[in-house]
């Protein structure tokens, strides 16, 4: 049966360290797993985002935990998510028959659970299932218990330390050893096997069992729903469906909160210390992700996230923070796990993130855009909601002109980012149109006095007529990637000169085999050792600003190879490693898919805009 497999297909073995782009990820709004090709589950945090890993295999060794459940023996693996959800589905062939696994967290229920299901397809297969709990990032050891009566025809398995406690439930019993819990069985044709895993707090009863039938046709229905809202018509449709339920799963809908992505410290550096944390909630990114999700048509997403943002920030303006835990809280220190060796042997394994003590001037900008497109788009502004903006725009008049860490967090001295100070001037304009345009209070004559004397100051210290083009920051002729964003937030139209130029430097200082760097690490900037690989967010701001430019042919190859770049299952990492031909960074990452809904959102707008001009009528 092996030798019938289609060209491309590829043998599941276990690799020492799994590829990135071989990790599917599953969910349910509140926390999210990461499931390999080969049918491992090698990354979980319970029972959320930001929680401790119970399976840590993805920085470390199956010792640290995981989650294994696969033919034994050489197969053949291939899959995909059902329709427009996040149910994976992996098909293993072997010599000697066919199964399937579906992979899900079923959506809407009250607690974490984790549903495998096994179908013998054809012939029978020899399976093997292997679980591994580590609590606490793979340091902690649980005390597992054995229940062969819990419910009728289940055994279960009960694994507790200190406040966490798994349930495993199935038919079958595996054996212990040595604190890892193994099985073996033959499958024939018909066979069905569910394992259903339940995170409970250690001081409560055992809960009772999940209706997996009921559960599976839930999470169906819910998902293909969802995405039924999504008004986005174009190119490249399917890639963005795909990453709108990409950034659904990454949106806590119990809090609001909106993580970057649900991984920690996978490196942007194989074997370096461009290691970080992105499990919280960054108010830049989370903004952004705002606009991707208003541009399909998910208004009532920004609702969600208006509500935590209030929360968040409640308080002094002065203490507003670039980013905060799921919840909002605030404290996140950041701290190195000595016992686990990194990905690749990328050390150190970071948790928490130090850049939450940063100053970075653009968040307001970014916040201020999404929040308008959202009246825009009929969002009734609450008055507590448009108080808490207006008193962060009146700190910000107060503050606006000094130096800070930049959009990319750079670890290095502080500066004048001519990005930040873009942001800035957006920040004011976007405050400007809520009281002009939807009838907010506020000083909009001093508002608008400020917007002017930033963007004078943007035209005269940030851009530079030696080399035709914006720069990094006002102290340097150097570029960074983040300028692209100028015709994208409205501060230029995207064909003006000054546009031009720095799209051409930015193709020429930053490009590294089709793709965009953030900006060249060689120049000592961001204050780390080592090196990166181009940033996928860079690539689709480029193709928006092809776009803005009218270089559609540009902005369609570039987006054709950038989406060429998803994995078999439509997901994206933080960058892209052109060298070896692998996916880089944390994953799947948020800044990637809400790049790509924005990039072919204004691929969309710009076709549509070329064809009214073709045919002499104003365009909707």
């Amino acid at each position: 049966m092996l030798e019938d497999l289609p060209v491309g297909v590829e043998r599941a073995r276990e690799p020492a360290h799994t590829p990135i782009e071989d990790y599917a990820i599953i969910g349910d709004t509140e926390t999210a797993a990461l499931v390999s090709r080969f049918g491992s589950i090698d990354w979980l945090c319970l029972p959320r985002f930001d929680s401790g890993s119970c399976f840590t295999n993805l920085l470390g060794t199956p010792e640290h935990g995981r989650w294994l459940l696969r033919p034994f023996g050489p197969s053949e693996a291939t899959r995909r998510y059902v329709g427009n959800t996040s149910i994976l589905e992996t098909t293993h062939r072997t010599a000697t028959g066919i199964v399937k696994i579906t992979d899900l967290m079923p959506l809407g229920m009250e607690r974490a659970d984790l549903v495998r299901i096994v179908d013998c397809i054809e012939g029978e297969v020899e399976m093997q299932h292997e679980w591994i709990v580590r609590f606490n990032y793979g340091r902690t050891r649980p005390w597992v218990s054995h229940h062969p009566n819990l419910e009728p025809d289940q055994d279960a398995l009960i694994a507790i330390a200190g406040p966490d406690m798994l349930v495993l439930r199935s038919s079958r019993g595996p054996q212990a050893e040595d604190g890892t819990h193994r099985d073996r069985w033959t499958m024939r044709a018909g066979d069905r096997e569910e394992f259903v895993m339940n995170w409970h707090a250690s001081w409560k009863p055992i809960p009772p069992p999940t209706d997996v039938e009921k559960r599976v046709a839930k999470t169906f229905a819910t998902s293909e729903a969802w995405a039924s809202a999504c008004t986005y018509e174009g190119p490249y449709e399917d890639a963005v469906v795909r990453s709108l339920l990409v950034l659904r799963l990454l949106t806590d809908t119990r809090r609001g909160g909106i993580v970057a992505a649900p991984t920690t410290s996978l490196p942007e550096d194989f074997g370096g210390v461009r290691n970080w944390d992105y499990r919280y909630c960054w108010l830049r990114d989370a903004a952004l992700t705002l606009e991707a999700l208003l541009a399909a048509g998910f208004v009532e997403a920004t609702d969600l996230w208006r509500d935590w943002l209030i929360r968040a920030i409640a308080g002094d303006p002065e203490d507003m923070q670039i980013m905060y835990a799921v919840d909002g809280g605030r404290e996140l220190p950041e701290r190195e796990l000595d016992h686990l060796p990194g990905y690749a042997d990328s050390k150190p394994v970071r948790i928490g993130n130090g850049a939450v003590d940063q100053r970075q001037t653009d968040v307001l900008g970014e916040v201020m855009i999404a929040l308008e497109d959202a009246r825009t788009m009929g969002l009734t502004e609450s008055e507590r909601s448009w108080a808490v903006q207006r008193a962060l725009v009146e700190n910000l008049a107060e503050h606006w002109d000094q130096a800070d860490n930049g959009l990319w967090e750079i670890r290095g001295p502080l500066r004048h980012f001519t990005h930040s100070r873009v942001m800035v001037w957006a920040a004011f304009d976007r405050a400007i149109s809520a009281v002009e345009d939807h009838g907010a209070d506020g000083p909009v004559k001093h508002w608008r006095e400020l917007r002017d004397r930033v963007r004078a100051e943007i035209m005269e210290r940030g851009f530079n007529s030696d080399i035709n083009s914006f720069v990094q920051h006002y102290d340097t002729t150097e570029v960074d990637a983040s300028l692209l964003l100028i015709p994208l937030v409205g501060f230029l139209p995207g064909d003006d000169p000054k546009v031009l130029g720095t799209i051409e430097r930015i193709e020429q200082d930053l490009m590294r085999d089709g793709l965009l760097l953030r900006y060249r690490t060689e120049a000592g900037i961001d204050g780390l050792p080592g090196d990166e690989h181009p940033f996928l967010a860079c690539s689709f701001w480029l193709v928006s600003a092809y776009a803005k430019a009218g270089r559609l042919d540009d902005a369609h190859r570039l987006m054709q190879r950038l989406v060429g770049l998803c994995n078999d299952v439509g997901l994206l990492a933080e960058e892209y490693d052109v060298d070896n031909d692998r996916m880089v960074g944390n994953f799947p990452q948020a800044f990637s898919h809400l790049t790509l809904v924005g990039a072919a959102v204004e691929l969309a707008r710009a076709e549509k805009g070329a064809a009214a001009t073709t045919a002499g009528t104003r365009p909707a």
